[in-house]
């Protein structure tokens, strides 16, 4: 498959199994689970066909890990908007988590910190690379520290997506450490 697909249906499925399932008929489960067939069945039904073996292959060549599949189910790895429940456990993250944003969204970052905006949580990146991947979506990129040691210290909620994307609920602006 080439590539240009490979975007395609990754947009796709993040649309429907994040955003919007029920533009195309889907009900994910509480845990945000639909199952394979369903996806697509509905996927065709909606001019979208997608076979089984090029989801396999978006599934497994994601570089982000943003679905998974099991027992015939498929889910994204987080980003919802619409409410699911991951069944994440709570861990204790390391001193320093990342995120990647654009100068934009600097004055308001410097003001109410970082907000989940429409999604349950804020992103949270483990390296500066990724956060950097993530912020030059949007443009040049700027990549911003979080002290999510002290954050958890402080009475913090983390949870870690089975991809590694760290989330919490909000990110004060006193536990960032912001460009100048």
């Amino acid at each position: 498959m080439d590539e240009r697909r490979m975007i395609r249906i990754s947009k796709y499925l993040a649309r429907h199994l994040r955003h919007d399932p029920q533009r195309i008929g889907l009900a994910l489960d509480a845990a945000g689970w639909v199952a394979v067939d369903d996806l697509l069945a509905a996927a065709a039904a909606h001019d979208f066909p997608i076979t089984p073996d090029e989801l396999r292959q978006v599934v497994e060549a994601n570089d982000k890990r943003r679905y998974a599949i099991e027992d015939g189910r498929i889910r994204a790895s987080q980003g919802h908007s619409v409410p699911v429940e991951l069944g994440l456990p709570a861990l204790e993250p390391p001193a320093y988590l990342y995120h990647g944003t654009v100068a934009r969204n600097l004055d308001a970052i410097r003001r109410e910190g970082l907000r989940p905006m429409s999604r349950h949580h804020v992103h949270l990146s483990p390296d500066r690379e990724t956060a950097v991947r993530v912020g030059a979506r949007r443009g040049r990129p700027v990549v911003l520290a979080v002290a999510a040691g002290d954050m958890h210290a402080a009475g913090h909620l983390f949870l870690r997506s089975d991809n590694g994307v760290w989330l919490t609920a909000h990110v004060p602006p006193g536990h960032l450490r912001l460009p100048s």
